[in-house]
């Protein structure tokens, strides 16, 4: 199983970035497989990881935290194997490195109940 995630970079204050994860390894479209939910977290130097947004398998189920609630949007496409982040009204606490990561159902902010994790992209908002 592996989640490689791409598309961090340097943003300003009001713009948009767009992250990437693709999947591999494992059938990511299947009711039982590893990738069903897939989701987001960040982390910021010195603190703790965080949730950001899940999604279920079909998409019709997303969950955002409140910090990134109307500003950002997780999708998926599951014919490519890929989970994707848009991130608009960057903000500069939105700094972070980004980690994609997945887990069986049922979607969880927690991630020590995610089994998989990408290797994390870098987000820097500038003010």
């Amino acid at each position: 199983v592996q989640l490689q995630a791409s598309g961090g970079g340097l943003g300003q204050a009001g713009g948009s970035l767009r992250l990437s994860c693709e999947a591999s390894g494992r059938r990511f479209s299947s009711y039982t497989s590893t990738y069903t939910i897939m989701g987001w977290f960040r982390q910021a130097p010195g603190k703790e990881r965080e949730f950001v947004a899940a999604i279920s398998l079909s998409g019709g189920s997303t969950d955002y935290a409140d910090s990134v609630k109307g500003r950002f949007t997780i999708s998926r496409v599951n014919t490519k194997s890929t989970v994707y982040l848009q991130m608009n009204s960057l903000k500069p606490e939105d700094t972070a490195v980004y980690y994609c990561a997945a887990r069986p159902s049922p979607m969880s902010r927690r991630p020590n109940e995610y089994g998989y994790w990408g290797q994390g992209t870098q987000v820097t908002v500038s003010s």
